[in-house]
């Protein structure tokens, strides 16, 4: 293995100042909005989220330091590993709220549905790099990536998460399309999928159906399915356009809001810091999205292209659809806020690629192809 050279690496860390302004500001954010919500008590789950956040840096920095051809290497092995914990999973996985979607190593919790988004991402953008551009517009070589992407969806989805689910199918088929499938034919199969949508409806679970119902009309089941949505609203709309201020929130504080430090943890900030810090943190989401596209649009090999690409979509998804639902624009579905929520899995998933964005770009700076 060619030793990296470490001084030329570090050489563009002022390649990564915005990032690094982004990702510490987002970072600051949430050790705040757990700290707020809890109470304000700096009991063992906000020391525990403090050191993920420490070892999210460490982790970020040493997936860059590995270097991206090593990642592109061992793509395949990293995918059967996650596919092979997510058979575990549901076999002899945890289960919480209702959900066996953990494997509990007693000292910590590991969520494989998380990394199995990195590495589908990875497993694409390395299956389509070996494929030269004649090749990506035969409709036979994208079986095999379909199916890499279905199955784990439908693991994902037995588990039951239709929410991880619904986004590893998602950034699945956005990768296939970006691959070079043709135009034409992707528009008649979205048209098909479309179609078929209602026919979902006898899939799912009891459960599932009722979020859809509370959300086409919340003041149904204001006590049941639709609490979630309406007390969201509530904290949300109670913020005002400057907020009430840290630690004042009191529909977080008086445990109105229900998972007010993992998927409604925007809701919690939101009420104390207003609409207008509330669209803050918005637009530093939206700048390290562009940032990821912008690092995409400097790579010029397939790998690290597709992998940029990948990891952008990933993060638009999961920002558009958390904060879409605690605001009641789509029905709830349990999906956490990148590096605000509450939880390990989540955290070092976007610490990865974060790492990994800084790799691909560093590449390109040192021109070495992948």
């Amino acid at each position: 293995m060619k030793i990296i050279n470490l001084k030329s690496r570090f050489f563009f860390i002022n390649e990564f100042g915005i990032l690094f302004f982004i990702i510490f500001s987002l970072l600051v954010v949430s050790f705040l909005g757990q700290y707020s919500a809890f109470n304000g008590e700096f009991d063992g789950f906000v020391q525990k989220h403090l050191i993920r956040i420490v070892a999210g840096l460490i982790i970020m920095l040493l997936v860059y330091l590995i270097g991206l051809k090593i990642w592109n290497n061992f793509a395949y092995v990293f995918y059967a590993f996650t596919f092979v914990s997510l058979v575990v999973v549901g076999l002899l996985g945890s289960v919480k709220l209702g959900a066996r979607r953990w494997i509990d190593f007693n000292f910590f919790t590991f969520q494989p549905s998380e990394l199995m988004k990195l590495a589908l991402i990875l497993a694409l953008a390395r299956y389509y790099s070996l494929l030269s551009p004649l090749e990506t517009r035969e409709l036979k070589n994208h079986a095999c990536p379909f199916i890499l992407t279905l199955l784990p969806s439908m693991l994902v989805l037995k588990q039951p998460d239709l929410g991880t689910a619904g986004i590893l199918f998602c950034v699945g088929i956005c990768m296939i399309f970006l691959s070079g499938f043709p135009f034409k034919t992707f528009g008649v199969l979205i048209a098909a999928g479309l179609s078929l949508c209602p026919f979902s409806w006898f899939f799912l679970y009891d459960y599932q159906k009722k979020r859809i119902l509370s959300f086409l009309n919340p003041d149904s089941d204001p006590l049941g399915a639709g609490y979630h949505i309406l007390q969201s609203k509530i904290a949300i709309g109670s913020g005002h356009i400057l907020g009430r201020g840290f630690l004042q929130g009191t529909q977080s504080k008086l445990n109105f809001l229900p998972e007010k430090n993992t998927d409604f943890i925007f809701t919690t900030i939101a009420e104390e810091i207003g609409f207008l810090g509330a669209s803050l943190i918005i637009l530093l989401f939206c700048a390290l999205t562009i940032y990821f596209f912008w690092v995409a649009s400097e790579t010029r090999r397939s790998f690290p292209w597709l992998l940029c690409h990948g990891l952008g979509v990933l993060l638009f998804l999961h920002v558009f659809v958390n904060i879409a639902m605690v605001t009641g624009i789509i029905p709830a579905v349990g999906i956490p806020l990148p590096f605000l929520s509450y939880g390990g899995s989540s955290l070092i998933t976007f610490m990865i690629s974060c790492g990994l964005i800084m790799s691909a770009l560093s590449r390109k700076k040192q021109r070495i192809g992948v």
